[in-house]
């Protein structure tokens, strides 16, 4: 799925939700730009999938931007319209992972 999630970010095959321009903007650690989400796709790593979500499966990115900025990033792909939906983005808090890669218990 990683592959064409970054390959949808390549050809601009992307949806953004409301609810993750949202948190874009409003996020605690400070606002995260469009080109920081491609960034960390580019570079990121599926670390949690959601195969049976609907309508589309989806999956919880790991990635880092340019800066090196850790981002999470939830996005779902469409295979009939070859599209990637962005759910969700947030900067990931140390306090609730391990090495922003596996939730603390």
């Amino acid at each position: 799925m990683i592959d064409n999630i970054r390959n949808c970010f390549k050809s601009a095959n992307i949806l953004y939700t409301k609810h993750a321009m949202v948190e874009m903007r409003m996020e605690e650690f400070g606002e995260i730009r469009e080109i920081e989400v491609f960034e960390a796709i580019l570079k990121g790593h599926i670390i949690e999938s959601y195969t049976e979500d609907e309508p589309y499966p989806s999956c919880l990115i790991n990635g880092k931007t340019n800066s090196n900025k850790p981002l999470h990033i939830v996005c779902a792909y469409d295979k009939d319209d070859d599209l990637a939906i962005v759910i969700t983005v947030y900067q990931p808090n140390p306090d609730k992972w391990i090495d922003f890669e596996r939730r603390k218990k």
